[in-house]
């Protein structure tokens, strides 16, 4: 199985590049993890909520180009279901099973996500009800996808 990452915007900060490096590598005997980074829409501090709209149209039809229809797609969101650690490790372990060819988590912009992307998506997926930076939520997610497969594998990680 695969897993892709897919974001909005590039990781500026060098302390969170390095985290999400460290947590691929710590995944690489469970899972191929990549990443792709598609570019941030420009706004100026005015804008209409048109073109906000046609931002997300954008940034979610880049998310979304090339997905196979046999990944399952993972919308992040504040607003989606609240997945515990097991949760996470127990709908991979199925979808490992079930021979899914991978899963696609979708992080949006500082916009939010377009509506396509959430119809498009299996499920929605908030990592807290909190708001974090878009660069940190990949790390977030890493971190969590690395509990996950220890948590099937019934190997130990700390509480």
């Amino acid at each position: 199985m695969q897993i892709e990452i897919r974001a909005i915007g590039r990781i500026r900060e060098e302390y969170i590049a390095a985290g999400i490096d460290e947590y691929r590598k710590r995944l690489r005997p469970y899972v191929r993890v990549s990443i792709r980074e598609f570019p941030e829409g420009h706004i100026q501090d005015e804008h209409s909520p048109s073109l906000c709209q046609q931002v997300r149209e954008r940034e979610g039809g880049l998310l979304l180009k090339g997905i196979p229809e046999s990944m399952v797609i993972i919308a992040l969101d504040a607003g989606g279901e609240s997945w515990s650690s097991t949760d996470l490790a127990h709908r991979m372990a199925a979808w490992e099973l079930t021979g899914t060819s991978g899963v696609a988590f979708l992080v949006g912009g500082p916009l939010g996500l377009h509506e396509a992307v959430f119809a498009r998506s299996d499920h929605q997926l908030s990592l807290s009800r909190m708001t974090f930076p878009h660069q940190l939520v990949r790390l977030i997610l890493a971190e969590q996808l690395y509990r996950a497969f220890r948590i099937m594998r019934g190997e130990p990680y700390h509480k």
